[in-house]
């Protein structure tokens, strides 16, 4: 009597299941440990030197405020009233700025109703006021 089985003379086939599962499993975690880059450093076309000479008017600096709407000549804005008024003047670029407790979705909507109105925005995002934040 053998104590030992004999192997089966077919092979045995792989089984796809539980190796997808563990691919899917692979690719979760590492998205989720991934390392994201903050917003302020995405990287953006901001190059303000070509087609503008060095005596031509400055562009407009507009402010992103938390609130969703855009500062100019000390004056609130909300994003499609101050695209028609620079449409108006007709000014295709301006500089923005986004105060850095801006929601990411308030600041991507500023920039689509810019980019509709055919504005062009170079954008800075501001550090966030940490005097705010440390107080208790």
């Amino acid at each position: 009597m053998p104590l030992v089985k004999p192997r089966p003379a077919r092979p045995m086939p792989i089984r796809m299941t539980p190796l997808i599962d563990v691919v899917f499993i692979l690719l979760v975690f590492f998205m989720v440990t991934s390392y994201l880059l903050p917003t302020g450093y995405l990287e953006l076309a901001n190059d303000t030197t070509a087609g503008r000479s060095g005596d031509s008017e400055p562009l407009p600096q507009l402010q992103l405020l938390a609130s969703g709407e855009l500062r100019w000549e000390d004056r609130d804005w909300s994003a499609g009233e101050l695209s028609r008024q620079l449409a108006a003047r007709n000014q295709q670029e301006v500089r923005l700025s986004a105060d850095g407790d801006v929601p990411l979705d308030r600041f991507t909507r500023t920039l689509s109703t810019l980019d509709n109105a055919g504005i062009t925005a170079h954008w800075k995002r501001t550090a966030p006021d940490s005097s705010a934040t440390d107080q208790p």
